[in-house]
């Protein structure tokens, strides 16, 4: 996997690309995040447009994520995941704990009417 952050309007934008896998590089990723969060960032946004595959673990990186940001009061939300990723939050039921947004607009805006 690979990724890149940027902080935006309040809001930590994480862009993945190719597959949601446990690894090195998604732990690097999950150290980023626990420093954000621990500098009171509140708000997340992670676009899954260009992840191509994500296993159970890479479910699991997306539940961690969005646990960290809910303890804290905040929340995060998931950016134009394709079909394939769709149907997965789908079978595993998972779509009905996250909030999926069609780009960074949608996202924004969701994200700052969570919180106030």
């Amino acid at each position: 996997m690979k990724y890149q952050t940027e902080f935006k309007n309040d809001v930590l934008f994480i862009r993945m690309q190719d597959d949601l896998i446990a690894g090195p590089v998604t732990q690097q990723m999950m150290t980023e995040v626990d420093e954000q969060v621990d500098n009171n960032v509140m708000l997340c946004a992670i676009d899954l447009s260009s992840i191509r595959f994500m296993d159970s673990s890479g479910m699991g990186v997306l539940v961690s994520l969005l646990t960290k940001f809910r303890n804290r009061g905040g929340e995060l939300v998931l950016i134009k995941p394709s079909d394939h990723i769709r149907k997965l939050l789908i079978v595993t039921k998972l779509n009905a704990i996250f909030t999926i947004a069609e780009n960074d607009s949608f996202a924004t805006q969701f994200l700052k009417e969570s919180i106030y």
